[in-house]
């Protein structure tokens, strides 16, 4: 569907944490990656903020783990815009494995849109706000 950016990654081992399952914290950094790879092929890659003075940053993560995942799963990543505001805009996550279709977990994070030299928060620009498809809760993957 338009404005869900869909990717592929492995587990590579070193995602694994002492309980054999992928560290929580790997969760994380895959969203922050795919968060970046859906506005860079909008066309906002971060140099194109930093160009314009702006970045986002994190006001909050929401994660709920339902499944683990191992070393060698390929998991799917989709990711959307559910909402934007003045100044916010909240994304969000799922992490499937493809081998199966299990959901392994469903996550979210509250971005705020930040002007670069004062790191206070700044009107989302009309350029920027475009790129985004806002998908309603109802059409979720």
């Amino acid at each position: 569907m338009e404005g869900i950016c869909t990717s592929e990654l492995v587990v590579p081992a070193s995602a694994i944490d002492a309980n054999g399952h992928v560290n929580n914290v790997q969760y994380v950094q895959w969203m922050q990656d795919a968060a970046m790879a859906h506005s860079a092929s909008l066309g906002w890659p971060y140099s194109r903020y930093v160009a314009l003075g702006a970045t986002w940053i994190i006001r909050s993560h929401a994660i709920e783990y339902l499944h683990s995942s191992y070393q060698g799963d390929r998991l799917i990543v989709s990711t959307w815009v559910a909402n934007l505001q003045k100044f916010r805009s909240l994304r969000k996550f799922r992490f499937y494995r493809a081998s199966d279709d299990t959901q392994i977990a469903r996550a979210s994070t509250l971005f705020i849109f930040c002007d670069l030299a004062s790191g206070r928060p700044r009107s989302i620009p009309a350029e920027v706000q475009q790129a985004y498809r806002v998908i309603p809760e109802a059409d979720e993957p």
